[in-house]
């Protein structure tokens, strides 16, 4: 990562944070451990081995069972995360140095351990190498995907597509190390994250200002984030759910193919307690939602 003024550019920070978080202890799931966890209870043997071996897909689980293994780990990740968004909130503004960078990087850190699951759940190979800290460039690349996605993208949600239509079309294991670190895919994801990296400075400043009351800090930070983890969460699963990867059965097209702009969902999440100013948006140029 360079250092000086880069650092304080968006997509600089984004990644930043990013790859710290990633090297919290218990962000990264083991795939297989969390499969079998996950799937144990409504599954035959023979499904939870084809499903770790292969993909749930593969595996024949169906969509009802997926869905409700992805809704339980929504709903545990999101109690875990808000009760310690609401701990970090107790001392009040004397800890306000030192809660409010933890604060987000265990936030960023759950928001990876839910993009994990997910991804896992819904038929996309082992995110993360068990050999050392290091994130591989193409893990990276579709983290950020995912960001976008939780955030409201319409491009995160289109180069998502495309990257799980490459791996449905090949039967790959492994992401598509090119189209995300030099191919088409690239731009979007340097995009995606400046975006990101604009929206988590907004609410970060929004939570730094809910936690210099103690107490009541803490039950409006431990609410702001339950109000807008959980939302991200969900459309993050949604596509996921809707996603070629998802259906053996499919095989991608050449109208998936993608181009290279970030543009806002009309459905993009905006946090209740985001002003409605314009002080951000000089930071990175969207194209306004078509009508």
């Amino acid at each position: 990562m360079k250092q000086g003024k880069e650092v304080e550019n968006p997509e600089s920070r984004f990644f930043a944070v990013l790859l710290a978080a990633a090297k919290l202890p218990g962000v990264r799931i083991h795939r297989e451990a969390y499969l079998r966890s996950a799937l144990a209870r409504h599954c035959s043997e023979d499904e939870v081995r084809r499903a770790i071996d292969e993909t749930p897909a593969a595996a024949g689980i169906t969509v009802e069972v997926l869905d409700k293994a992805a809704n339980d780990s929504i709903r545990y990740e999101t109690a875990k995360v808000s009760a310690l968004s609401a701990a970090a909130g107790i001392p009040g503004i004397l800890a306000l140095p030192a809660t409010v960078p933890a604060d987000l990087a265990q936030y960023v850190g759950h928001m990876l351990r839910i993009a994990q699951k997910l991804a896992y759940l819904y038929s996309w190979p082992d995110l993360f190498s068990d050999e050392g800290d290091d994130v591989d460039d193409a893990t990276v690349g579709v983290l950020t995907l995912f960001f976008g996605v939780m955030f409201g993208t319409q491009s995160a949600n289109a180069a998502v597509g495309k990257v799980a239509g490459m791996m449905s079309e090949q039967a790959a294991k492994k992401l598509p190390q090119k189209a995300l670190t030099k191919g088409v895919i690239y731009p979007i994801v340097k995009k995606v994250a400046t975006y990101v990296g604009v929206k988590m400075t907004k609410e970060s400043f929004a939570k730094t200002v809910s936690k210099a009351i103690p107490l009541v800090g803490a039950a409006v930070s431990g609410g702001l984030t339950f109000a807008t983890y959980l939302p991200m969460a969900k459309r993050l699963k949604k596509h996921l759910a809707d996603l070629p990867l998802a259906d053996p059965s499919y095989r991608v097209g050449e109208e998936d193919i993608v181009d290279g702009e970030v543009v806002e969902d009309h459905e993009t999440f905006v946090p209740a307690h985001a002003e409605q100013h314009g002080a951000d948006t000089t930071a990175v140029k969207l194209e306004e939602p078509r009508s």
